[in-house]
Formats: structure tokens, sequence, C-alpha cells
């Protein structure tokens, strides 16, 4: 693995000053069913000077004053937060995703680059498999060509967040490989009844190169790339499937405690906070605080083992903040 410099964490984060700790707020207590929530009888205060736990920055009350600002807080707290190793973390992300810019040599224009935006999935290498009709532009480029790149960005929505560009030689599936590819594209895309329209064909991007840029939402990842033998020898993380169905629920019944739970960790009296994403080791949320959004990484205790560890841990965090409020 080839690794660039990373850039200075968060270096484009509007500096903000912290000048009064965030009002009362509940904590909840899980109850039987999964992620599910009870709210404790007495409200506590979650102060931004609130002793942290060991993955975060212990604040006193003395050093949140005008001289201190979110963006020290951010830093320090996420200079320290456990994430995946590199290659792990990008090929997690390529898995989880299902669209992409698919960028091809022109058949018609003279090999001038092409991109189209494409569905995809992953095999169980890692390799995009792409559904394309004979019709398409970019099928026909593949065709006379198979040399492209496959481009997919974590939040499509947010530049700032990691961008990854897989390149490779895009070939077609084999009749004996026909049944499993099938079988993982409709997994990723099950109302794409149209792969079995005569016109259509699997086509495999088989990876030479995979090489990622984090913005400054994820400056501490840094930019780099892998051969690809890294990529296809890296695993993709096991709890990373459950992100969209755990954010969900916390999001729609639940955003209050993760508020709470992204107070303690960081000392930031955030205003709000979603999560984005999980795996094993944490989570990804996006949070406000007097009108600035940003993304934070927050560290589970340890390294979450199963959907169900998911939901012990998240109340072992938010225990953790009631008793060292209380």
């Amino acid at each position: 693995m080839r690794s660039l410099t990373a850039p200075s964490t968060l270096s484009l984060i509007s500096r903000i000053n912290v000048y009064k700790i965030p009002p009362s707020s509940s904590i909840f207590q899980f109850c039987h069913s999964p992620f599910s929530l009870i709210p404790l009888p007495r409200p506590i205060s979650v102060m931004a000077s609130a002793t942290q736990s060991s993955s975060s920055k212990a604040v006193s009350p003395g050093d949140v004053n005008k001289e201190t600002d979110v963006f020290q807080l951010i830093q320090a707290h996420q200079e320290k937060a456990a994430r995946l190793p590199p290659v792990e973390e990008i090929r997690t992300v390529i898995d989880q995703s299902t669209r992409g810019v698919l960028s091809t040599f022109s058949l018609k224009d003279e090999a001038y680059p092409s991109g189209s935006m494409v569905d995809f999935a992953c095999d169980a290498n890692g390799s995009p498999i792409l559904a394309v009709s004979s019709l398409a532009v970019h099928t026909k480029d593949l065709l006379a060509n198979p040399k492209c790149s496959l481009l997919v960005a974590r939040d499509p929505e947010d530049r700032t967040d990691l961008v990854i560009t897989l390149h490779g030689d895009a070939i077609a599936v084999s009749e004996k490989d026909q049944a499993a590819v099938r079988t993982a594209y409709l997994a990723k895309h099950p109302n794409a009844f149209w792969v079995d329209f005569g016109d259509f064909q699997f086509m495999r991007i088989e990876p030479k190169v995979v090489r990622y840029v984090s913005g400054v939402a994820t400056a501490l990842l840094g930019s780099g790339e892998f051969s690809k033998e890294e990529y296809q020898d890296s695993k993709v993380d096991p709890i990373a499937q459950f992100s969209k169905p755990v954010a969900s629920h916390m999001n729609k019944d639940h955003a209050e405690d993760t508020k709470v739970i992204v107070q303690f960790s960081t000392s930031i009296p955030v205003d709000y906070a979603y999560i984005l994403d999980l795996d094993s080791l944490g989570f990804n949320v996006k949070a406000g605080y007097q009108g600035n959004t940003f993304k934070l990484r927050i560290p589970f205790p340890r390294r979450a083992e199963d959907r169900k560890d998911v939901k012990t841990l998240i109340v072992d965090m938010l225990q953790a903040a009631r008793s060292q409020v209380n």
C-alpha cells in the first residue's frame, strides 16, 4: 500500500467557541426489544466538561471556555477514536455501496473518457458486478476496451467525505458463475427484474488498483492506494451489514439518546446527532452545533461481536454517561 500524507485533521471545519453548557436532557435505558428505550425518571445535565471514557479526552470545567473551541475538541477526540484499518474500511464501503460512476473509453468519440451512473453489487472477492444492456453506450465501450474505473462515494451528497476509485478490467461473467452472480446482484437490487431480459448480461470488474481520497470529514483516514491482492485479501466488516436497520431505528426513535452519547464521548454540546453508519469498532454521526454541521467518529468501548452485541454496547455507553454525570 502506498499512502499520501493525510491532510490536517478537519482543517476546514469552522472554529466555533464553546461559551455555554447544554441544557438538561433525559437519558434513556434499554428495555426488552432490540434497541427499545424507556426514559429514566430523573433527567440529567450533560456538560461539555463531563469526564470521558478511555477513548476520549477528558475536559475539566476550567478547560471549556472562550479559549477552547469545538475544532480543538473534535481534533483531540477524533485522533483517538478507534477505526477499521484503511483497507478494511475501503473494502467495506464498496461492499455496502450500490451505485457509482463508471468511466469507460468512448468507442464513438475517439476514446475520450465517458461517464455513466450505474448500479452494482460485489461478489465474494470484492469485484463489482454490473448488469449491463447491449444497447447501452458503456457496454459497447467495455466490449471494445475493458479498461474502466468505478468511482464510489461513501456519502454522495457530501463531497468532503470518502471517495474511492477502483480501476480494473470489465469482463463478461462466465456461464458457471451466472447463478451466483445473479443472486449477489439481486440481493442488493431486489427489484432489478430486467437482469433476465435477453439484451442484459453480467460483467465483473476485475480490480487492478483501488485508490481512495478522504475529504475533511474523514481526514484521519488519509489518502492512498491498495493493490488487487491487498484489496481482495481484506475482509468486509461483519457488523456493517446492520448499519441501515440500526441507524434507521435509532434516528427515528432515539435521536435524543444518540445526542447524549455524542455529547458525553466528545465533550461537545451538540444540538443534534444522527447515526450515518456503523461497524464493529464504532459508528459515524452527522452532528450539529450552533448552525455548523460536521461528522464525528464515535468508538465503541470494545469490538462488537454481532448485532445483539451492538445493542449491549450502546446500553453500556448510555449507562457510562449516566454514571459519570451523576
